[in-house]
């Protein structure tokens, strides 16, 4: 029979996984409690990250759906459980990894999809959503004022030709 403690802390992670978009398994041997405590500044405020009990962890992530991450249960593990902008997070990973080489990603999900650390490395090299969102508009604003300028374009060119020929049927009937 189950510890209630430990049926508590399978059930806080496993509501941890099912409202989370996207979790990351790093292992942080070496690291101080210093340095933890920077690394949780570093993901923001939409990322929680808590040192956790492989066991426990394992059994809360297969009720939560996800069994892509059984085999990464090894050794010191922590988890960044990440409610926003996965891509600022896994930034402020990638970035305090390059800092102390200590901190290992070992892989993680996003969306119930498996993803490993180069992955989540790639994930970390993409523009945040903002930024993305800001550019789709620029594009857009840009095309819709082209083809106003396309729409534009066409009846002043016909006002053109249309004098143009008058002044032409002007000099034709001037001259006769």
């Amino acid at each position: 029979m189950a510890r209630p403690d430990k049926s508590a802390a399978v059930a806080e992670l496993t509501d941890k996984f099912r409202s989370s978009n996207a979790a990351v398994l790093t292992e942080y041997r070496g690291l101080t409690v210093a340095q933890l405590k920077q690394l949780r500044r570093s993901l923001g405020e939409n990322a929680q990250y808590a040192v956790v009990k492989n066991t426990l962890t394992k059994i809360a992530a297969n009720e939560a759906g996800i069994t892509s991450l059984d085999d990464q249960f090894a050794g010191p593990t922590a988890v960044a459980f990440i409610t926003g902008d996965p891509v600022t997070s896994a930034k402020g990973l990638r970035d305090f990894a390059k800092e102390n080489p200590n901190l290992i990603i070992k892989g993680g999900v996003l969306d119930g999809k498996a993803l490993s650390a180069d992955e989540i490395k790639k994930l970390a090299d993409l523009e945040s959503r903002e930024v993305l969102l800001a550019k789709l508009a620029g594009a857009m604003k840009g095309k819709q004022s082209q083809a106003a300028a396309l729409f534009q374009a066409l009846p002043s060119k016909l006002v053109r030709t249309v004098d143009a020929l008058r002044a032409k049927q002007a000099e034709q009937g001037g001259a006769e």
